[in-house]
């Protein structure tokens, strides 16, 4: 089991001295999201500031871009970084892509699959010289002079990953995608009895092994070094299991657990504005059941004991500084190795 490190909110000005301090650390792979900025421009930063460390998105939002910008963007990051880049992909939901992006909607799934094959057609091109020919219902390509074809790499295979929750998305992991990030709005028994069950389905019907798809999952932690920190940090991740599962999108973690209802609730307060009261529908046993709870020196153990056979990679829903105390960076360092052990 692998172990990585999410940047989700920090500053563009920042990533020299995290992407340094997380791979010092010991960290496998450095994943940026798209939530305040472009996904791929810190790791053109980080890719010249580290050697080993794997970079990649998770996500980058898919039906926001062409499949040739997706596709040049990738190209130049696997070269910079002499092969360490992942391709991570999202849908996003309805009202981002069209309100937040401008870009239509209309069936996510189909569009991210043939987004994914026109990225391996152009990425095919370019290493073989092929001619461009992609003829697809969304994408249609058929141009590319040699003054506009960066030409082959060292690194073509560029792995291509995709989140999601849904049955569909699981399917679609297993179909085409090497890998699947699996939200941080998730429990055991979610991974066991869907993700995993719709990926080997998806793989079966491509004649695929789920062994080729490598899944990586997010995972909520409530730890701190006393009873002050426990609480604080205890409220912080009620409040965004709140948060995730007031969306429709997300509701079918609750529903496995016979928490439907709850999951209606929340996104009618969420939907009336009254975003104060939604973690108070988020009970102990919610949490208990959604995040790994425990002292810092327990925390290594309990993820291996959740999710040994289930991922092959994780990493901790928790904030992540490079000007972090002693302490905090010894504690990271512990937990890393006693998990990649």
């Amino acid at each position: 089991m692998d172990i990585d490190v999410v940047f989700a909110d920090y500053s563009i000005n920042d990533i020299s001295k995290l992407s340094i301090a997380a791979e010092e650390i010991g960290f496998n792979c450095m994943w940026t999201s798209e939530t305040k900025h472009n996904p791929f421009l810190p790791l053109s930063i980080a890719s010249q500031n580290t050697n080993k460390i794997k970079l990649g998105t998770a996500i980058s939002v898919a039906l926001a871009r062409s499949p040739m910008v997706l596709a040049y963007t990738s190209w130049d990051l696997s070269q910079l970084s002499n092969g360490r880049f992942f391709l991570g992909l999202g849908t996003q939901v309805r009202s981002h892509v069209k309100r937040r992006f401008g870009m239509p909607w209309d069936s996510p799934v189909s569009q991210l699959k043939e987004i994914i094959s026109c990225i391996r057609h152009i990425w095919d091109c370019w290493q073989t010289q092929t001619p461009l020919n992609f003829n697809g219902n969304y994408y249609k390509l058929n141009l590319m002079t040699p003054f506009f074809n960066p030409g082959p790499i060292d690194h073509p295979n560029i792995p291509i990953y995709i989140a999601g929750v849904n049955e569909s998305l699981c399917k679609a992991a297993g179909e085409v995608c090497d890998g699947f990030h699996v939200h941080p709005l998730h429990t055991k028994e979610y991974i066991e009895d869907f993700i995993i069950p719709n990926i080997e389905i998806g793989c079966e019907s491509h004649d695929r092994n789920i062994k080729d798809v490598s899944i990586s999952g997010s995972a909520f932690v409530i730890t701190g070094p006393d009873s002050d920190s426990m609480i604080k940090t205890r409220e912080f991740v009620r409040s965004q299991i709140a948060f995730y599962s007031s969306t429709p999108t997300y509701s079918k973690v609750l529903e496995t657990h016979g928490w439907g209802d709850i999951a209606k609730e929340l996104n009618r307060l969420s939907s009336s504005g009254n975003f104060k009261d939604m973690p108070k529908l988020i009970t102990d046993e919610i949490l208990e059941t959604v995040a790994i709870i425990g002292t810092p020196n327990e925390i290594a153990p309990l993820a291996i004991k959740k999710y040994s056979g289930l991922l092959d990679r994780i990493n901790f829903y928790l904030p992540f500084d490079s000007n972090m105390s002693p302490e905090m960076s010894y504690w990271w360092k512990n937990t890393i190795k006693a998990i990649q052990s």
